[in-house]
C-alpha cells in the first residue's frame, strides 16, 4: 500500500470531513438527540472537526508546493 496519500484522497476527505461536520452540526442543534446522547454527540463533532483541520493542514502544505490545486475556499465553495 502507498504510504503517501495522494492530493485526490486528501480533497475527498475535506469534502466529505466538511459535509458531515456540517451534518452533526444541524442534528445537534435540533431536537432529535437524547440529552443522554449529546455529550457522546458532541464529542463525535470535536472528533470530525479535528479530523478536518488536520487534513486542512495538509491540503494547505500541497498548496505550497502544488500552485496547480485549487485553493481551499475555491474547493470549499465547489461543493455547493
Amino acid at each position: 500500500m502507498n504510504e503517501t496519500i495522494s492530493n485526490n484522497a486528501i480533497i475527498y476527505a475535506i469534502l466529505a470531513l466538511n459535509s458531515e461536520v456540517d451534518l452533526q452540526h444541524e442534528y445537534l442543534e435540533s431536537d432529535e438527540v437524547p440529552d443522554d446522547e449529546r455529550d457522546n454527540e458532541q464529542g463525535i463533532l470535536d472528533d470530525l472537526e479535528q479530523a478536518f483541520m488536520e487534513f486542512v493542514d495538509i491540503y494547505k502544505k500541497r498548496c505550497k508546493a502544488d500552485k496547480e490545486l485549487p485553493d481551499l475556499d475555491e474547493l470549499l465553495n465547489s461543493q455547493i
